[in-house]
C-alpha cells in the first residue's frame, strides 16, 4: 500500500512534534476524516439553501463544522506548532460541533439523503477525532 505524501511529510516531522509517541496512521485517519467531514457539512450546507423548514439553522450548523474541522485538520498537519492542550481543546469542541450538526443533520434526514449522509460522516470524524484524543490523554503525565 501506497503512503500518501501527507502521511511520508508528517512522520518526516514527528522528531518535531509534542505528538511523537502518536500513531501516525491514526492522525492520518483522523486528517481524512476531518476533510471528509468539511466536505459533506459543505455540500449538505448547500443543499439547504433555500429550504424554508428550518434550514438557515441547519445551514450554519453545518457551515461552522465544516470551518471547525478544516481548522482540526490543518492543526494536525502542523506538526512542529502542536501544542498537547490546545490539541487537546480543539479535538473536543469538534467532537462537540460534529456530534451537534449530526444530531442537527438527522432532523431533516427524511427529507434530504444529504443529510442523513453528512450525519454519518459527522459521527465518524467525531470517532476518529476521539481516538486521537484518547491516544494524546494517555500520552499526558498524570498529575
Amino acid at each position: 500500500m501506497m503512503m500518501n505524501s501527507t502521511m511520508q511529510m508528517m512522520q518526516m516531522h514527528a522528531k518535531d512534534m509534542a505528538m511523537q509517541d502518536v500513531d501516525m496512521a491514526m492522525l492520518q485517519d483522523c486528517i481524512e476524516a476531518c476533510s471528509a467531514c468539511e466536505q459533506a457539512c459543505t455540500m449538505c450546507a448547500s443543499c439547504m439553501m433555500g429550504d424554508e423548514a428550518g434550514g438557515a439553522m441547519h445551514m450554519e450548523m453545518c457551515m461552522n463544522t465544516a470551518d471547525a474541522c478544516n481548522t482540526m485538520m490543518r492543526m494536525m498537519m502542523r506538526p512542529a506548532g502542536m501544542h498537547v492542550e490546545s490539541m487537546m481543546a480543539m479535538l473536543s469542541a469538534t467532537i462537540m460541533q460534529t456530534n451537534a450538526c449530526a444530531e442537527e443533520c438527522m432532523k431533516h434526514a427524511d427529507m434530504h439523503e444529504d443529510c442523513k449522509m453528512c450525519a454519518e460522516v459527522c459521527r465518524q470524524c467525531a470517532v476518529a477525532c476521539q481516538k486521537v484524543m484518547d491516544a494524546m490523554r494517555s500520552m499526558m503525565p498524570m498529575s
